[in-house]
């Protein structure tokens, strides 16, 4: 049986911010930009609600960078590239997500697949600039 999930103005806030942004912020990151307006704000309630969201669906982990987990609002399938330089973690939704892949490995390892990550690793436009 589930059980009812409370209203929570910090939970909100930090699902909105989250929403927000396409930077793939860190759990710091989020506790760091919402402590100035929620100074009762914990890093300890940022992680449970971040896990409280992964297990609803709503936000997913895109990577580790920089010993830091990296999260995405943006749950539909689609692709990411982490620049090894600066850590930049952006989207690639022009990058199919490949779900004929799923099958193939399902079928060849008698495996159920639910879905696949593609992270692209190197070096971003910036960085290659510099």
């Amino acid at each position: 049986m589930k059980r009812a999930v409370r209203y929570s103005e910090k939970r909100e806030a930090i699902l909105r911010l989250l929403q927000s942004t396409q930077s793939h912020p860190t759990a710091d990151w989020i506790y760091q930009s919402l402590k100035p307006t929620h100074p009762d704000l914990s890093l300890g309630t940022v992680y449970r609600n971040l896990a409280f969201f992964q297990e609803q669906g709503t936000v997913r982990s895109v990577a580790v960078v920089g010993g830091q987990e990296r999260y995405d609002a943006d749950v539909s399938p689609h692709s990411h590239f982490i620049c090894d330089r600066c850590g930049a973690v952006l989207d690639l939704p022009e990058i199919p997500v490949d779900r004929e892949l799923d099958r193939q490995v399902s079928e060849s390892r008698c495996l159920r697949v639910s879905h696949h990550d593609l992270v692209f690793h190197g070096t971003c436009s910036c960085c290659t600039e510099e």
